[in-house]
Formats: C-alpha cells, sequence, structure tokens
C-alpha cells in the first residue's frame, strides 16, 4: 500500500502542524495537534524531581516522539530485564515539553492524550500533577484546561515513566512515550473522547441499519439546546445516509441514539475492505461546536459450531498470526509505515488475521487493519492478579483493570476489522478457583460496552490432554475457565491434538486456536554442529540428529518447543475440519526478547515465520503455497556446504498449483516426487556435490515454474535495494534497504557474515540496522551489521526537506554500493 494514501485517522477531525501558534490560524471548532516534536529528555537516578516547570531541562536531549530509550542501549545479561526482556536496559526517564496557547483559544477545553506510555507514567502540567498510568499498553488523556496558560506565558509539561523495576514482562517492553501524543482543544460542548459507538444489527447485500451512540460532554454552566447529527459518507466523500436530533443537553454526560438506514451498503471484507466515515457535528444557536470522525466498516460475522468463522455469509478460514509490538531495530517506537511494511509481508504470505499479543496494540496498527483486510483479535491483558514476573501487572490488577479493560475496549470497538475481544492470556488463574469468577467480571464489563464480538481468553490448554496425546468427552479434565460463563468462544493455546475432539468437548462453544506451533528456526541456517549452535533451534527433549543419518542436513520443520507442534503437524489438522474457525500461528515476526527455549547469548526470539530485520524464513513459502493464489515453487536449503563434512543433504520443496516437482542437480535428474495425502511439501535426500539444484513444477506435463539454487562464489561485492525509492519528507516516513553480500555474478552468497558500515548523505538519517540474528549484540542503532546468511537491512527516515538521500555501504573485502531515495 503506497504511502501517498493520506489515511483519515480514527476519531480525529484533522491533523494540524504541531506548532501551536497555527491554532490561531483555523475556525474549526475541534483542533487536533500533534503533540510529538521537541521533547526534552534524560534518564535519571530514582532520587529526580523535574516536574516543577521552573526546572533548568537545557542540558537535556531534544527529540521527538513516539521514543525508546531501551533500544538505543546496549545488549548485556546483566541488565535486569535478562534476555527474556531483550537484555536490554530500563530505569526511569523524564520528558519536558515547553509549548504556548494562543489567547484567542481561551474558553476551549484543552486535552492531552497518549496513545501509549510503558510504564507507570507520571504527569503534570505547570507543576501540577494530573496522574498515574501504570499500565504500559493503555491510552488515555488529562484535562489541563484549568491549569495552562493562554497568551505568551508558555505552559511545561513533565512525563516521568519508570521502567526500572524489572523484569515486569515476558518479552520486550522498551522504554518511555513510544507511542503517539497529541493535543486537543475543544469547545465546552463536545463529543467525548472514544465518543461514539457504531453497530451494525442489520446487514445484507441489500440494505444495513448502522445504531450510532455518541456521547456529547456540556462542560458549561447550564444545560443548552443543541442539534446533534449523524452523517454517513462513503469512500467517496458522499452522503449515503443522515439523522439528526434536537437536544436540551444537561450539563456533564449525555446520549444520544441515531439509527441510519443505507441501501446497497458496500461490505467490509478481507478482500474488499470498504470503508465509511461517521461525522458527528454537534450545532448550537446554528453554529458547529464540534466536529467528530468516526471510521467504520459495514459487515456482519459469526463463529459457527459447524462451520467456523462466517463473514457476510460466507465460511471463512481464519489464517492469522500472533505479533508482540516491538518493530525489530526500531524497538517499541511505533511507526505507521513500519507497521504497514510488517502487514504487507504477512499478505504476502497469505495471513488475514492478527492477534494483538498479549495487551491493546498501537491504534495505527488497527486503522491499518481495517484499511488492508485483516480481522483482528483484540487482546487486553497477559496477567491478572497473579504474576508471572516480579513486578509486572499484578501489582495494579486490583485497582487498574477495570478502568483499563473499560478504556481499552471504548477506543477500540468502532474498528471493522475486529471480530473478537480476548481478556487474558495463559492467566495463571485459569486451573484454580479465582479463574472463573474473573473470566466473569471482565466478560460483564466488555459485554457492557459492546455485546456484538464474541469473548475469548487464550488458555494453556482448554482441556488436559490424555497420555495418548487425545482426548474425549469422558477422559478429558477441564481448564476451570473453558467451561465458566467467561467466554464465549474456546481459545486454544496449542494442543494441537485435541483440535478434532473440539465438538465433543465443547458441544456448545465454537473454537478458535488462539496460539500454535512455536517452531523455531532461524533464517539460513540448517547445520547444527556449525560454530552457530545458538542460532540453530534444537528441540529441548531430543538430539539434533535424532532419525538423521551420518552428516545429513535435515529437520527444517521438524523443531518446536516442546509445548507446540511443527508448521504442517497444526496446520493440516486447521485445514480439514470446518467446524474449526481457524489458527493463529506463534509468531508471525520474531520480536525482541523471550528467546525461549535459549537464553543469553540469544537476545530475539526463534518463533516467527518472518525475521526480526523482515526477511521471510522458509517455512513462509509452505504458508504462501496453502494460503494464496499465487503460483508457488520454493527450493531450500542453500547449496553452500563443505563437500567433505556432508554425506547428504536433505532438499525440501514447498508447491502449489502443480501435479508433481522434478528435481536435478548438474542436469541430472534425481527423480520426479508428488506430495502424498496430506503432507504439504516434497523432499530428496541428495549426496552433495557443489553445482546447480534445478526445480520444476509441473501440470498436466507443463511447466509452470523453474527455481534453481546454485553454488556461489565468494562474496566480491554489495547490492543495495529498496522496498520503496520515494518517501514522504515528513520527518516520519522509512525506506527499508535490504543489503546483500554478492558473488562476482551477482547471486547472493547464503553463509557470508561480512561486517559492512553505512554512511548517509542527504536529508535524511539511519534509524536502524538489523540482520535477524537473535545472537547478535551489534547495536541495532548503528551504523554498521553483520550480514546473515548473506543479507542484512539498513532502515532510513526522511527529514522534512524534500531532495534525495544517498546511502553507501562499505565493507573491507567487498565493493561499495549506494543508492539514492528521493523524499518529497
Amino acid at each position: 500500500m503506497g504511502r501517498n494514501i493520506k489515511f483519515i485517522k480514527f476519531h480525529i477531525i484533522i491533523v494540524l502542524v504541531s506548532l501551536i501558534a497555527a491554532c490561531g490560524q483555523t475556525s474549526l471548532p475541534r483542533t487536533e495537534i500533534s503533540f510529538n516534536e521537541n521533547w526534552q529528555f534524560t534518564l535519571a537516578d530514582s532520587t529526580m524531581d523535574a516536574s516543577n516547570s521552573s526546572y533548568d531541562d537545557a542540558s537535556w536531549r531534544t527529540l521527538d516522539v513516539p521514543h525508546d530509550w531501551s533500544i538505543e542501549g546496549e545488549f548485556s545479561e546483566d541488565h535486569p530485564a535478562t534476555a527474556g526482556g531483550g537484555a536490554l536496559p530500563g530505569g526511569i526517564g523524564w520528558y519536558r515539553k515547553t509549548f504556548k496557547l494562543d489567547q484567542n483559544k481561551a474558553g476551549k477545553r484543552v486535552f492531552v492524550q497518549f496513545d501509549g506510555v510503558y510504564m507507570n507514567s507520571e504527569v503534570w502540567i505547570n507543576g501540577t500533577y494530573l496522574g498515574k498510568r501504570p499500565n504500559g499498553y493503555i491510552s488515555f488523556e488529562y484535562d489541563i484546561t484549568d491549569f495552562v496558560n493562554f497568551g505568551e506565558k508558555e505552559n511545561v509539561i513533565a512525563v516521568k515513566v519508570d521502567n526500572s523495576k524489572q523484569p515486569n514482562s515476558r518479552w520486550y517492553s522498551g522504554s518511555g512515550i513510544y507511542r503517539n501524543t497529541r493535543l486537543v482543544l475543544i469547545e465546552p460542548i463536545h463529543v467525548a473522547q472514544w465518543g461514539t459507538y457504531i453497530t451494525t444489527p442489520k446487514v445484507s447485500e441489500a440494505s444495513a441499519t448502522l445504531a450510532v451512540n455518541t456521547t456529547v460532554i456540556n462542560d458549561g454552566d447550564t444545560p443548552q439546546s443543541a442539534e446533534v447529527y449523524s452523517i454517513l459518507k462513503d469512500a467517496e466523500n458522499k452522503v449515503v445516509a443522515q439523522k439528526m436530533s434536537s437536544i436540551k443537553l444537561a450539563k456533564g454526560s449525555n446520549t444520544i441514539d441515531h439509527e441510519l438506514e443505507l441501501k446497497s451498503p458496500q461490505l467490509w471484507s478481507m478482500d474488499k475492505p470498504y470503508l465509511y466515515t461517521l461525522f458527528t457535528e454537534i450545532k448550537v444557536n446554528e453554529s458547529i461546536v464540534d466536529q467528530y470522525q468516526t471510521t467504520t466498516g459495514i459487515r456482519s460475522f459469526a463463529f459457527d459450531l459447524d462451520k467456523g468463522f462466517v463473514l457476510n455469509g460466507e465460511q471463512v478460514k481464519i489464517k492469522g498470526v500472533c505479533m508482540h509490538h516491538d518493530l525489530g531495530c526500531l524497538g517499541a517506537a511505533i511507526n505507521e509505515r513500519a507497521i504497514e511494511r510488517q502487514l504487507e509481508i504477512l499478505k504476502g504470505m497469505g495471513v488475514n488475521g492478527i492477534r494483538t499479543a498479549h495487551n491493546p496494540p498501537a491504534p495505527e496498527l488497527l486503522e491499518l487493519c481495517d484499511r488492508m483486510g485483516f480481522v483482528v483479535m483484540d487482546e487486553s491483558f497477559d496477567i491478572w492478579s497473579l504474576n508471572k514476573s516480579p513486578y509486572d501487572y499484578s501489582l495494579y490488577w486490583d485497582e487498574w483493570h477495570k478502568k483499563d479493560l473499560v478504556e481499552f475496549i471504548k477506543r477500540d470497538r468502532n474498528h471493522p476489522s475486529i471480530i473478537m475481544w480476548s481478556t487474558g492470556n495463559e492467566v495463571l488463574e485459569q486451573w484454580g478457583d479465582k479463574g472463573p469468577a474473573i473470566a466473569k467480571e471482565l466478560y460483564d464489563i466488555v459485554k457492557g460496552l459492546d455485546d456484538t464480538r464474541p469473548i475469548t481468553i487464550g488458555m494453556n490448554p482448554p482441556v488436559n490432554m490424555s497420555n495418548a496425546g487425545v482426548t474425549t468427552q469422558f477422559e478429558v479434565s477441564y481448564n476451570s475457565i473453558s467451561k465458566s460463563e467467561g467466554i464465549d468462544v474456546i481459545g486454544y493455546n496449542y494442543a494441537h491434538q485435541t483440535y478434532p475432539h473440539h465438538k465433543d468437548n465443547f458441544p456448545n462453544k465454537p473454537f478458535i486456536a488462539t496460539e500454535t506451533t512455536s517452531g523455531l528456526m532461524t533464517r539460513g541456517y540448517y547445520d547444527a554442529e556449525s560454530d552457530t549452535l545458538k542460532r540453530w533451534p534444537i528441540r529441548w527433549d531430543i538430539p539434533f540428529d535424532q532419525g538423521n543419518p551420518g552428516n545429513t542436513v535435515s529437520a527444517y520443520d521438524q523443531v518446536s518447543a516442546p509445548w507446540g507442534s511443527t508448521h504442517e503437524e497444526t496446520w493440516k489438522i486447521i485445514k480439514k475440519h470446518d467446524e474449526l474457525s481457524g489458527m493463529f500461528i506463534w509468531t508471525g515476526f520474531d520480536y525482541l526478547g523471550e528467546p525461549t527455549p535459549y537464553t543469553w547469548p540469544s537476545r530475539s526470539s526463534y518463533f516467527g515465520v518472518i525475521d526480526l530485520a523482515g526477511f521471510p524464513k522458509d517455512v513462509y513459502y509452505m504458508y504462501k503455497s496453502e494460503w494464496t493464489d499465487e503460483d508457488v515453487l520454493y527450493v531450500y536449503p542453500h547449496w553452500n556446504w563443505e563437500e567433505a563434512n556432508r554425506d547428504s543433504v536433505d532438499v525440501w520443496v514447498y508447491y502449489n498449483h502443480a501435479d508433481e516437482v522434478e528435481l536435478s542437480l548438474n542436469g541430472k535428474s534425481l527423480g520426479t516426487k508428488s506430495k502424498e495425502g496430506e503432507e504439504l511439501h516434497v523432499m530428496w535426500r541428495v549426496a552433495y556435490e557443489p553445482g546447480t539444484l534445478k526445480a520444476v513444477s509441473r501440470k498436466s506435463g507443463k511447466a509452470i515454474l523453474t527455481e534453481v539454487v546454485e553454488t556461489t562464489n565468494e562474496g566480491s561485492q554489495i547490492a543495495l535495494s529498496t522496498d520503496r525509492s520515494t518517501i514522504d519528507a515528513d520527518g516520519k516516513d522509512l525506506s527499508f534497504i535490504t543489503v546483500e553480500v554478492q558473488d562476482d555474478l551477482g547471486r547472493v552468497v547464503p553463509v557470508a557474515t561480512d561486517l559492512i558500515e553505512f554512511e548517509i548523505k542527504g536529508n535524511g538519517r539511519i534509524v536502524g540496522v538489523d540482520n535477524g540474528d537473535p545472537t547478535s549484540h551489534l547495536s541495532l542503532k548503528g551504523t554498521k551489521m553483520k550480514a546473515m546468511a548473506g543479507k542484512c537491512l539498513v532502515v532510513v527516515q526522511a527529514g522534512k526537506e524534500a531532495g534525495q538521500i544517498e546511502l553507501t555501504a562499505h565493507s573491507a573485502h567487498l565493493t561499495s554500493a549506494s543508492v539514492v531515495i528521493t523524499t518529497k
């Protein structure tokens, strides 16, 4: 999806320039201003207090948010976050920002909004304490109207972020104001934050009914007569339905209900994610006092006991992945283009579903899922009252869980992409007496705010497996939550052996595989005997070479964590049974932290289908062959082996749309094979000799695709390629540049590990480098990176002036290369 598409932001009328002085140049009743630029920042000790507006921060660093200070640190096993938390530093950070408000804005209500601060944020305005939010993933706002100055006198906002008590997470959290911020100026009569709620109680191809519930705040001194309009526009900005109510607005909160009828609606689906926009307009004495905008989509869906997931009347298999919130070398700092790139790569694999593991995501992810056609399982908590880490959310559960859950649901409930709420993941209460009561409490809170979507919980698993590895209703013992009134859909984390027995075990509740597989692999590595053993995913409970004679290189998709399965095992089951609505693979991308089953020197996960740099692993193409309509023929591993140490190599091929595949080595046919039964690949055990492997897929005797894997020469040159050569000069947009070590014939050298250094000229900067190696300790914010399996990545961010950026890559024994990126 091109970056020139301008996203209509959820609940945002207009995003203006960040200069506060611009407020005086518009007569719009609602002004939303990016508050991201020009913060002062410092890392501090626990005794520091910079909350006073007169505090001198001149020596602090100036930066823009979103910002993650942890990713800027060095990897170390001594950091209290441990390798599970990414082996990066936490600490305490202070942010301060000075701004002015034009005098002609006096009388407006003023709010400051944060999409997420990790964690334990405390906020002051002009020395006045506004409050604390422990939850690092939740969005929140403060009303600062009574504490700000208008005119020439400056305002100072101070934010303390305390991520010093660690470990507080089972994965990498990041630290700081890592999501977007904004300043909102509105009239005393206005739509509340997240104040519209749109449902579609009746949907068909002929017509649709939209029920609109709007919360209007009257912060004036007296009741006020007003007109409230709900105006629905299509994607071409044409009004297609509207309704108006005259109402006497009492002081405080007021609700208005409208019902809109729409003929021949464009339905939202994964293939055609059509969106409408609802404009809420409030008039007082014929003057507009607020305009508020909500993006919505029209669709019907259900989880059926027999058909699984049904969208707009059609059975659809959810082919999903779980995604943590970090963006690889960018850390936790949110960037819309980085999220978009991840979704584009996943879309290419055939993914149609995202699970926000295991906390509220950035709003930008949901907006992109709305527009790109992903369904979403939106998850609220990884922890309830019982802790998984010494300093995690359990410490704040009693005081904060209800408020956090309410605001999470209100924020997200208009997104058409969301088809399910999850109120927990592998919570420790699930096998005890406390679990059902908490699950029911959360269920009731959610249903009171949104009764249009089912609720699930990721349970590990909802049933205990028998010794035979399968269950029936006569021999199973149940997770206490799975039989409670706190869920509508049974969520299975792993336990794939039990899936075919779901209807026996749970005859009245539909199925979703909330988390599957935990397959372990590293892009480009296949050899357990190499010095990169820590990168090779060895199963805990079996030796690497079990079942592999001699020096055979094999077991490419046969390695998983003990609780999981191979990628092929789980998909075969999900694919076979209609009642199984779908699955969410653990995980789509590798993520920082949780290198389970390894520890230091590993500092990031091995579970992803795609590595941390965004390069697909081999199994990506298995899913692509199964989940897309594109022709696929993929051959692996590479063909650069040491002859003396390799008796044979198992060559795997993924393919589709063909009857058979023929493999040859150096022109000699090794035979033709077809997938048998439910198999998802074919394999040849090949005596290694350098040269050329060639695979040809055929249907009815006609060649469909040809793929070649060759033994390369040594690396001699660098090659650079960009995902986009033209980007926006907005200070945020990114170009992702793939760096390859190639031989003299232009072939990627799959065993190259050269150290490559980068220089940049022009209106841009390097904001990240990566190679997908879970054991690399080079800085992800530096200007150098080693190739892994012949590749690494550089991320370049545009400045704010149009022009050109030139990136050059150097290495000691390789010919340099440059690439030019245009910003406009």
